[in-house]
């Protein structure tokens, strides 16, 4: 009989578990506005330098339950990249006609991912986190032959707050991180070929549907 009550009992709370997350499914759609904040590599004699932009982020996310949610997204920034000769640095090291002059490729950066999300509810605020990939692609601004799109994984980390305003609106605030090599866009330089990071603190607004 106690094994009897005991299946029963772990049914109903299988049951009311399931039925919880049903219940607390969510959709949204979000944009957001963001700056990009990116750090400087230097290997291979070349020093690359990434121009700090403002950017866009677009969201589609789904919630089943606290544990269990997901998105895709898709980012655009501009993204130029400065590179320049790490021996310049160094008196001496060039002789003759000197070190190869600074290259700036003007660039734009466009990003798409998809991302686990651990959320739970508070009255009207919903923290999150986040964490995923994808790819980001470079792409210069203007054609030409020493230049070339460049495209790497990427990984994305992060967290942030939604503030339910209305029923179906609210703000989202969120700090994300992307992790990435530094990309090869010009052929008059040899890329560093370093992991750097992009920190895109930014905020917006969602939809709820």
């Amino acid at each position: 009989m106690r094994v009897k009550w005991t299946y029963t009992a772990f049914v109903f709370f299988c049951f009311a578990f399931l039925c919880g997350a049903v219940a607390q499914a969510e959709n949204d759609a979000a944009a957001s506005l963001y700056g990009a904040f990116s750090g400087k590599t230097s290997s291979n004699n070349t020093v690359q330098s990434p121009s700090n932009q403002a950017g866009v982020l677009f969201e589609l996310r789904h919630i089943s339950n606290p544990l269990v949610g997901y998105e895709v997204t898709y980012a655009y920034n501009r993204a130029n990249q400065a590179y320049s000769s790490g021996l310049s640095r160094t008196p001496g090291l060039c002789p003759g006609s000197g070190c190869p002059a600074p290259v700036s490729v003007p660039a734009n950066a466009h990003e798409v991912t998809a991302d686990w999300l651990l959320s739970f509810g508070v009255a009207n605020l919903k923290p999150f986190l986040l964490g995923g990939g994808g790819l980001l692609l470079n792409v210069p601004a203007s054609s030409g032959g020493s230049t070339s799109t460049s495209t790497q994984g990427v990984f994305v980390y992060g967290g942030g707050l939604d503030w339910g305003l209305l029923p179906h609106l609210g703000l989202r605030v969120q700090y994300r991180g992307n992790l990435y090599k530094a990309p090869d866009l010009t052929k008059l330089y040899t890329s560093t070929n370093r992991f750097t990071q992009t920190a895109e603190p930014m905020i917006g607004a969602y939809f709820r549907f």
